[in-house]
């Protein structure tokens, strides 16, 4: 999936079910089946319809895929961004946020946020960084790390579900 490239919601419908997972496989961080699950209830007859199918296909995996799906989403401002290794969804999302610009301070308070809260729930802090700047993120990391982990879990859920949809939107026009 690139920037550039939009789908039409009726394009989306009129795909062989491979490259309809193709197209969507990214909406969902190194999750494809999310995609292939709402490829099997097309047609859809709107983009919320869509959106509606994706969530409710990973609300409804259980606690283990739901994990899973946490744990292939990369850490804000990590190892993987040094490295350059995110995908271009996640890089263009932490650009957004300023997150390619911190200071050494914010990086080294980011650092220690992603290993304290790593440690504290065993997988990393999902935040949706569209309309957050460094400061607001390091504020929202440092709050919810004092979540229980079922709690963050879910809220880790909810953000991931913000984050497809700023996706979808993205994604399909019209």
């Amino acid at each position: 999936m690139t920037q550039a490239t939009t789908y039409t919601l009726s394009q989306l419908n009129d795909l062989p079910a491979a490259q309809f997972v193709q197209v969507l496989g990214g909406i969902y961080e190194h999750s494809p089946w999310v995609a292939e699950r709402a490829a099997a209830l097309r047609p859809f007859d709107s983009l919320a319809a869509l959106a509606a199918a994706m969530r409710d296909a990973v609300d409804d995996a259980g606690e283990a895929a739901q994990l899973k799906l946490v744990r292939a989403h990369p850490e804000l401002a990590g190892k993987a961004a040094v490295r350059g290794e995110l995908t271009a969804e996640s890089t263009r999302e932490q650009a957004g946020a300023g997150l390619d610009q911190c200071s050494a301070e914010e990086f080294e308070r980011l650092q220690a946020l992603n290993a304290g809260y790593n440690q504290k729930f065993g997988f990393p802090f999902i935040l949706a960084v569209r309309g957050y700047d460094r400061a607001g993120i390091i504020e929202q990391f440092a709050r919810r790390i004092e979540n229980d982990p079922a709690t963050e879990l879910q809220t880790c859920i909810n953000q991931i579900h913000r984050i497809a949809q700023f996706r979808l939107d993205d994604l399909v026009s019209g």
